[in-house]
């Protein structure tokens, strides 16, 4: 099977999962009302595809095809891993962001937390990346990578250009025609 097809569809699902989980904390928790949380048009953060992707190459190959128990002694150093890799990406996209668009979409409540570096990142959003990583790479990852083994070479294939093509559509709709 193309590992570049499946890597994109884990990078999309996780990007979609990061689009829901913000949406969710907006409306739920924080009560603010609904806005897009991404930078594009669609329901999805490419920052938190760039995270699991991250994950799956660096935390997820300590764990991967070994028994439980050894997966489950490695919970700390996991969560760890998450924690700093998606905090860095956090701090890296606060730049770019900040770079092309002149700020970044966190910056005006980053600041609420205690502990902070100049309302890029924060501790607790930095547990919770940890946390979220252990969900991604010892719960989701195996799930998605039975659904890809599953579907085959050609559907997935097939989806990834398909989704692919709905991403590019996005783009352009948002940098070029918007």
């Amino acid at each position: 099977m193309k590992k570049i097809e499946k890597y994109f569809l884990y990078f999309m699902l996780y990007s979609m999962i990061g689009w829901i989980y913000e949406v969710f904390l907006e409306v739920v928790v924080y009560r603010w009302g609904f806005s897009n949380r991404g930078v594009l048009f669609g329901p999805y953060c490419p920052v938190y595809g760039f995270g699991a992707i991250a994950f799956i190459f660096t935390a997820y190959r300590l764990i991967k095809d070994k028994p439980m128990k050894k997966k489950l002694l490695y919970i700390p150093i996991i969560f760890l891993l998450c924690m700093l890799i998606a905090t860095l990406i956090e701090l890296i996209a606060s730049y770019l962001c900040e770079w092309t668009m002149g700020k970044w979409m966190w910056q005006t409540y980053a600041r609420d937390y205690k502990i902070h570096f100049q309302g890029r990142i924060a501790l607790s959003p930095s547990i919770r990346f940890g946390l979220g990583g252990l969900l991604f790479l010892y719960v989701l990852q195996p799930l998605f990578e039975k659904l890809t083994d599953k579907l085959g070479e050609k559907k997935v294939g097939i989806v990834s250009w398909l989704v692919a093509l709905v991403v590019a559509v996005d783009a352009i709709y948002t940098f070029i025609i918007k």
